[in-house]
């Protein structure tokens, strides 16, 4: 597996268990936990701005951005999903 998937899939991990954690710590109260995901969205994607801050290669900074994003969005939808169909 090449590096740059390493980094999008940790983050991607990361995210999964984030937000996994809020929802088994918070069962009853969906609407805080939604309100969480805008965080999380943004630090998934600030931590990839970092990773890029202290390296000094920069090919494939804007397609990792995507990447980071889209995946996170896709957990993060799945789980309000989950949150809806759960009520």
């Amino acid at each position: 597996m090449n590096s740059k998937w390493t980094e999008i899939i940790s983050i991607w991990i990361l995210v999964a268990i984030v937000t996994g954690a809020l929802i088994w710590r918070f069962p009853g109260e969906g609407h805080l936990i939604e309100v969480s995901f805008g965080a999380i969205l943004a630090g998934s994607t600030a931590l990839v701005s970092v990773i890029h801050l202290f390296k000094a290669d920069v090919d494939g900074f804007v397609r990792k951005l995507i990447y980071v994003a889209g995946g996170s969005t896709l957990i993060l939808a799945l789980a309000t999903a989950y949150i809806f169909l759960s009520r």
